[in-house]
């Protein structure tokens, strides 16, 4: 599991304070980002070494509660299932001061060759490190 801390700016913030709906779907792609990372694996030297790039399939996104400027979150990132082609990632955002989970999402994510955009096989060496994880 990783976890990352996210502020919120006022440019993060709707006309009524609150985090823009949209702005999560930032949040939890950077908690990803930051994961792979964390497991020793840069997105664009995945392209480069192994043709490869991962991008998202489908989400299903649950809005708990708001999130409001200045708020401290949490991002964390989980895989709750490897497949040949695909990871299955379950992320929450939390209000690290009132402890509280604001948004969950199980989000699919499909491995594709970087030229075709065609499914490909995720190199066993990224599935032995999650999965040994």
């Amino acid at each position: 599991m990783s976890d990352l801390q996210v502020r919120i700016y006022y440019e993060d913030t709707d006309s009524g304070g609150v985090v823009y709906y949209a702005n999560y779907l930032k949040f939890i792609e950077r908690g990803r980002s930051e994961f792979l990372r964390e497991m020793g694996f840069e997105q664009d030297q995945l392209i480069v070494q192994k043709n490869i790039i991962f991008a998202v399939k489908s989400i299903q996104a649950d809005y708990l509660s708001p999130a409001r400027f200045n708020d401290l979150l949490s991002v964390s990132t989980e895989i709750e299932k490897t497949r040949h082609a695909s990871l299955i990632f379950s992320q929450k955002i939390k209000d690290l001061k009132q402890n509280k989970v604001l948004f969950e999402a199980q989000i699919t994510v499909a491995c594709l060759n970087a030229q075709s955009f065609k499914p490909s096989a995720i190199p066993s060496n990224i599935l032995e490190k999650i999965n040994g994880q």
